[in-house]
């Protein structure tokens, strides 16, 4: 079977509405909270998370912008398992307002009641440097 590329990975991901967010804590250990792919899945090599200025994500990237996502699609037919695939990326915070409405979906107001207007809203990009995945039947890697 052909190993996948980051075309047939963005069609995966495309599917998965939920990543883990994977950034190392003050105090040296791993920290992981779930993040929403917004919508925003035209998958290139960088996702795209809004969180607000206050959290621990956005302290801890900004100590140590290397992150790691984790991604897990759905069960197969006739149990087939599902996708998993890990991310490794550097992180980078954004707070320009235009390019909080390039990404901008509007079920996000259901956490950010005022949109991009949001006072302390910040965008994450984490842009990935190597991508491994597993569906049961193949498993490799991606450097972006």
């Amino acid at each position: 079977m052909a190993k996948m590329t980051i075309k047939d990975l963005a069609k995966k991901i495309a599917d998965i509405d939920f990543t883990m967010l994977v950034t190392k804590a003050a105090d040296g250990q791993i920290a992981a909270r779930p993040m929403s792919n917004n919508g925003d899945v035209e998958y290139d090599g960088d996702s795209w998370f809004f969180a607000f200025e206050d959290t621990n994500a956005v302290k801890e990237i900004e100590a140590d912008p290397r992150v790691a996502l984790t991604l897990q699609g759905k069960g197969g037919l006739l149990g087939k398992p599902p996708i998993f695939i890990a991310v490794e990326a550097k992180a980078e915070l954004i707070r320009d307002k235009a390019v909080f409405e390039e990404h901008w979906q509007s079920e996000l107001e259901r956490w950010f009641k005022q949109g991009v207007d949001t006072p302390g809203l910040v965008l994450i990009k984490a842009h990935a440097s190597r991508i491994t995945y597993w569906d049961g039947e193949e498993e490799g890697t991606v450097t972006v």
